[in-house]
């Protein structure tokens, strides 16, 4: 067999690979959303869950998945930017930086359920948190920290050196280089990287087990005061997530309707995150056009 067969013969396999993996995650797609959509209505996504009784909804699990999305994105976003920012622009290629690396490698990598476990240790018991949505936040800070600083990096590096040249010829600092020119040029690939990781975060579980809590208190979403113990606003109140809700509602629940309520609940779930990603990919693409003045 000549080379152009070999060559042929790779990357068949290759093609034959890709749709494998294709048609995989399409079949595990197809098989949630067809059983779980024909069960998602407008009354199941504003009521309250039941615990004994059929008929329930996944309005606070929703709402709190959302709640302790944005609070994550506040705590890790300027964490993350600011690293990013040093390992791009300012940091030197010695020991230091390579701790540095390796450090975001080896968080990148934790199971979440020992995350979970550290963040109960920790936050729950040690700093009297509790069972909160601040704890579940802070914890989830450390799965999306090394996803946004990776991401924020590595759309800072893709940067031409050019536009940094340029910024030094009219006698900008660094720092004016990298928050006046190199930062806006690079913030559709930043954008696309926190929404990204935004959808990672909103599916987690394991970890919010153990720091957000399994219980989800029924609040009033018409008390606006933060610090209220019945305001939907208040970030040290337990919150049972959607993720969590439909591991809970398939171990534990005595509804009738448990299935149902799962199915619909995972079909919710895939589709927030499949908005997430192609959203990341329209906004990305939308704002590098009109920062780089392309059609």
């Amino acid at each position: 067999m000549n080379a152009k067969k070999y060559d042929h013969l790779a990357t068949g396999i290759i093609y034959a690979l890709v749709v494998a993996v294709i048609l995989i995650l399409v079949a595990i797609l197809g098989y949630i959303l067809f059983n779980g959509v024909p069960d998602i209505s407008w009354h199941f996504l504003t009521s309250a869950a039941q615990s004994f009784s059929a008929g329930g909804g996944i309005r606070d699990q929703l709402f709190n998945s959302l709640y302790l999305l944005v609070l994550t994105i506040i705590v890790s976003l300027p964490i993350g930017l600011g690293a990013g920012i040093y390992l791009s622009e300012y940091a030197k290629d010695n020991w230091f930086t390579d701790l540095i690396r390796t450090s975001v490698e080896v968080l990148s990598s934790l199971p979440s359920v020992v995350v979970g476990l550290f963040g109960y240790l920790l936050f729950v018991i040690k700093l009297n948190l509790g069972f909160s949505i601040l704890s579940g936040a802070i914890a989830l800070t450390f799965f999306n920290l090394p996803l946004l600083t990776r991401n924020i990096e590595e759309s800072l590096r893709s940067v031409p050196d050019l536009q940094r040249e340029a910024g030094m010829s009219l006698g900008l600092s660094n720092w004016k280089t990298t928050t006046k020119i190199v930062l806006p040029a690079a913030l559709p690939g930043i954008l696309t990287g926190l929404i990204l990781s935004a959808g990672r975060i909103f599916g987690e579980a394991a970890a919010l087990i153990y720091t957000a809590g399994q219980s989800a208190p029924t609040v009033d979403y018409t008390n606006w005061k933060i610090f209220s113990s019945s305001s939907f606003l208040n970030p040290m109140r337990p919150a049972e997530t959607l993720a969590v809700h439909i591991w809970k509602v398939n171990t534990e629940s005595v509804t009738p309707d448990a299935h149902l309520i799962s199915s619909a609940s995972s079909a919710v779930l895939i589709i927030v995150i499949l908005i997430f990603n192609l959203g990341a990919r329209f906004l990305g693409n939308q704002l590098y056009k009109k920062i780089t003045a392309t059609k």
